[in-house]
């Protein structure tokens, strides 16, 4: 049997999924969490890792690996190797105002056909921007400028270890800058990297940092970046993932499907043929780790407002689930909106939660639960629904991510969002995706393996139209 493994380095943990290579039975995981925080010294992901692959079983019989991480987290390196600052992960958003800036600049349209994307305080290039205005001291030190899966995968190579002393050879100084690798699915995160042309924009650079640092080399689908040499010298590196596109891989998802994620953050995301270019900014066009494209609407609230319930509540999750399924659909008029850490779609750094309707009738734990599912699933259908508006093919919506797990969730989602939802069974995704590109990568296959999966549980409702629009008239007018 050869193995491989599949890393999913998140911003709450580190994941590791050891699997057979040829049909992807999973034979044994791992994981060990991360500092909590929007910024994080990027060596607790190095130690994270050792401390999941321990809890793992250890890789001393692992063929290959890959990494997905996640996205838009600015890493600085000095020309020794050296990280400058804490890592800025992509929950950070003190880039707003930066964001605002670069927007205005160059103008959304433009911005949006030259990488696919209007920048938000989550993208590389906003941090990129704050970094230069806020802290000159330190942006003048650095040297290259990489993304927490680049980094990590740099690391697995031997390079970067205390400051520049590598554990598994290399060479000093530029060499080893000129080492780091991406693929095109991270890459199309930043907002200086164009999916339709498949090239970085020096000048967006430019305009954002005032220069242009080393950038990482744009691997291919399934192209190595060289050998795990801090691992072992015959452990194969696959190019590594954005952790939905890396998520995309490990659900098999194809042309048609769009994916609602309920983890940290919501996403909504469909596998698509053409790259898309949203002036609005609600669609982040990105690349995927298979040579297609990956239109994604991002919202920064979705697992956590589950936890918000529980605690505001006083219970655990089971409990929230249960009390959302016992009250009526709507909950008689109580709205929750649900941007409980501001919000990225819609663009509001600064905004907050809110309750509307509350009455006699409906003030019981019961009603405020089923709200808090009904707002968290109501921000995630005006992603779909800005999908469908710009003409990407919807024919099957799977639902998966930690916040899936609720019953209640999955029971009440066909209603908000108005379609049949199929819920694949719980599993770890983003680094399954990571084990089947470091399979895809060994094969040197043209296509990546498929590997079968588990039955997904359907679930059907009549749409409940009035919900969403309730939803839209007390959020439009919280937000104005």
């Amino acid at each position: 049997m050869t193995l491989v493994a599949g890393v999913d380095s998140s911003t709450q943990s580190c994941k590791i999924v050891i699997r057979d290579a040829a049909d992807g039975t999973l034979v044994r995981q791992g994981s060990a969490p991360h500092p909590p925080g929007t910024e994080v010294a990027p060596e607790a992901w190095w130690t994270a890792f050792g401390r999941a692959a321990e809890a793992a079983g250890g890789l001393d019989d692992v063929a290959a690996l890959a990494v997905a991480g996640q996205q838009h987290g600015l890493v600085c390196l000095d020309a020794d190797g050296g990280v400058v600052r804490p890592a800025l992960l992509w929950n950070d958003t003190r880039s707003a105002a930066a964001a605002d800036d670069l927007v205005r600049e160059l103008g959304p349209k433009a911005w949006a056909e030259a990488v696919g994307s209007v920048p938000v305080a989550s993208f590389t290039v906003t941090k990129l921007r704050w970094l230069a205005q806020h802290e000159p001291e330190r942006a003048a030190r650095v040297a290259a400028v990489c993304l927490p899966h680049d980094w990590l995968t740099w690391r697995l190579r031997g390079f970067g270890a205390s400051g520049g002393v590598k554990s598994g050879g290399g060479e000093p100084g530029g060499a080893e800058l000129e080492a780091l690798t991406t693929d095109r699915s991270d890459a199309s995160g930043t907002g200086y990297w164009s999916p339709r042309g498949g090239e970085y924009r020096p000048d967006l650079l430019e305009l954002a940092f005032g220069r242009t640092p080393v950038l990482p080399r744009v691997l291919g689908p399934a192209q190595s970046p060289g050998p795990a040499a801090a691992l072992r010298g015959d452990v194969l590196l696959g190019p590594g993932a954005g952790d939905n596109a890396a998520a995309a891989l490990g659900l098999g998802a194809r042309a048609g499907d769009v994916v609602v994620s309920i983890g940290t953050s919501g996403t909504v995301f469909a596998v698509c043929a053409a790259p898309t270019a949203d002036p609005h900014g609600t669609i982040a066009g990105f690349a995927d780790a298979a040579g297609a494209y990956l239109p994604l609407v991002c919202t920064l609230n979705a697992a956590r407002v589950l936890d918000a319930a529980a605690s505001t509540l006083g219970v655990d999750l089971a409990e929230v689930s249960r009390l959302a399924l016992s009250a009526p659909l709507g909950a008689e008029g109580l709205t929750l909106i649900p941007y409980l850490e501001g919000e990225r779609t819609p663009n509001l750094p600064d905004a907050a939660g809110s309750v509307h309707g509350l009455r006699l009738a409906n003030a019981t734990s019961a009603h405020l639960a089923r709200a808090f599912v009904e707002g968290m699933l109501c921000g995630l259908a005006d992603g779909l629904d800005a999908l469908a508006a710009a003409g990407v093919p919807i024919e099957r919506v799977l639902l998966v991510g930690g916040g899936a797990r609720s019953e209640a969730v999955r029971r009440i989602a066909p209603a908000i969002l108005g379609r049949t939802v199929s819920a694949p069974p719980p599993g770890e995704y983003v680094a399954d995706g990571a084990a089947l590109q470091a399979a895809w990568t060994l094969a040197g296959q043209p296509e990546p393996p498929r590997w079968r999966g588990g039955e997904a549980e359907v679930h059907e409702a009549a749409p409940a139209l009035w919900i969403r629009e309730r939803y839209r008239e007390v959020r439009d007018a919280a937000v104005r």
